[in-house]
């Protein structure tokens, strides 16, 4: 029986490799990590052109659903199922290079609750390390029939496995715990969140965690620490932790169980600035924290980072804060707020050009701009097409809505210019990639690839 915060399923250590543990940023035919960069702005201006009018290639059906982004690097298109299994799909053709099951993935009939079936396997985006030539992802598997999380890394050119640690917060329940959010690189460390399973059911806290690609015990930063307190999941919508450059972490929490604004506040319904050690730098959370816990109105999209160093986040509420990075400011209103930007969630990571910021609303994506003088957010344009987290490329705005159907907006007006349909999607939160001249787009259980040009 495991005990603590530390199985080790498998452990090979790697020999021979760099272990700077260099943070991944958008290059040329590479999409390392979720949305692109650390800092998720999910743009990327090398591609000029994305050619819809038929695919490239369809992968062959994987063996299990996929609630991850695709990523590519060295030629090659990386994916991960929630049957526990990372594939490498050649860029060229979409043929399976490799693919390797790496545990037993849990049936959802033996978690308390949830929407994720017939089983949960790795649902968080994989984090690709290009100096150690390593993917990284975390697995929910059974051992000795109890569910367990465990941080895996496998060699990217082969699938070899190189190493697999238990990743589980000490005296937590992992069967209520799910590992939602996209996996990222800071500094040596691979950084990712916990929340609950879709209900809130069982007894859990929202944790950040950071392990050392070289192995050892990861640091926690855990929401709803105190006695009788629980919930406040770090999910955002499958969104990575945004990492700045002071190498800080920030993360958006939902909501927790404390519903009393009269209490002592619990971190949750918050944005998070976390060290790279997992010390809480500083914090903001609305006013309405409370009312919001009550009502499960939290925020729910990752942070945005902006050039002019203000911060900008929202979530099922519909409301979108602009906050200075520098100073959080605590429980309070932020510099500006634009209510009603969105009439459903918004949930996911936004892409972000500048100033402008297109939010991933459910019911379609969103455009707002920011003003750092005076502080404000000025909304340009609503669509109703699209809904999943936006990323930019080829001068659109590109979307995966509901309806299965590829969205390309005008970053301008917000109206359609591309679309094409590729099928059932797994979740609400399907983001594209881009990589190896490929947009990639993930369906229920394939990903599909349309050509792009750089010229």
């Amino acid at each position: 029986m495991l005990s603590g915060t530390l199985f080790v399923a498998v452990l090979i250590i790697s020999s021979g490799l760099s272990t700077s543990g260099a943070a991944p940023t958008l290059t040329a035919g590479g999409w390392t990590v979720y949305h692109g960069s650390v800092r998720g702005t999910g743009v990327d201006a090398s591609v000029k052109s994305v050619n819809t009018t038929r695919a490239t290639w369809t992968s062959r059906t994987l063996d299990g659903q996929l609630y991850g982004e695709p990523l590519a690097w060295s030629g090659r298109v990386y994916v991960a199922t929630e049957n526990d299994t990372v594939y490498a799909l050649s860029g060229t053709t979409g043929a399976v290079l490799w693919a390797r099951h790496v545990g037993t993935p849990v049936a959802a009939s033996a978690l308390p609750c949830g929407n994720i079936a017939p089983h949960v396997g790795i649902t968080g985006t994989p984090v690709i390390d290009p100096v150690r030539h390593e993917v990284f992802v975390v697995a929910e598997v059974l051992v000795a029939g109890r569910p367990h999380h465990v941080l895996v890394g496998l060699d990217a050119t082969t699938g070899a496995i190189r190493q697999s640690r238990g990743v589980d917060p000490a005296g937590s329940d992992p069967a209520a715990l799910l590992q939602r959010t996209g996996l990222t690189l800071d500094g040596g460390r691979v950084v990712f969140g916990f929340g609950g399973l879709y209900g809130d059911c069982g007894h859990y806290r929202g944790t950040v965690a950071a392990a050392k690609e070289s192995g050892g015990r990861p640091s926690y930063y855990t929401v709803d620490q105190g006695a009788g307190q629980s919930q406040g999941a770090v999910w955002m919508g499958g969104a990575a932790p945004v990492i700045d450059e002071k190498g800080h972490v920030l993360v958006s929490v939902g909501n927790g169980s404390v519903q009393d604004p009269a209490a002592p506040y619990d971190y949750s319904d918050s944005v998070l600035e976390l060290s790279p050690s997992m010390r809480l730098v500083q914090y903001f959370a609305p006013t309405t924290w409370a009312q919001d816990n009550v009502a499960d109105l939290d925020l729910s999209m990752a942070p945005v980072l902006l050039s002019s160093g203000q911060v900008v986040v929202a979530g099922k509420a519909g409301v979108v804060h602009l906050l200075n990075g520098t100073h959080l400011g605590g429980v309070g209103d932020g510099e500006a707020s634009l209510p009603g930007a969105c009439s459903q969630d918004i949930d996911g990571a936004a892409a972000t050009r500048a100033m402008t910021v297109y939010l991933p609303c459910l019911g379609g994506i969103v455009a707002v701009r920011a003003t750092a003088s005076p502080p404000a957010l000025h909304l340009l344009w609503t669509a109703t097409s699209g809904g999943g987290p936006p990323i930019v490329a080829a001068q659109l705005v590109w979307s995966i809505g509901q309806d299965g159907v590829l969205y390309g907006l005008d970053p301008a007006t917000g109206a359609v210019r591309r679309h094409v349909a590729v099928g059932v999607v797994a979740n609400h939160f399907p983001t594209p990639g881009l990589g190896a001249g490929l947009m990639l787009v993930p369906t229920s259980n394939r990903v599909v690839a349309f050509a792009t040009s750089s010229t």
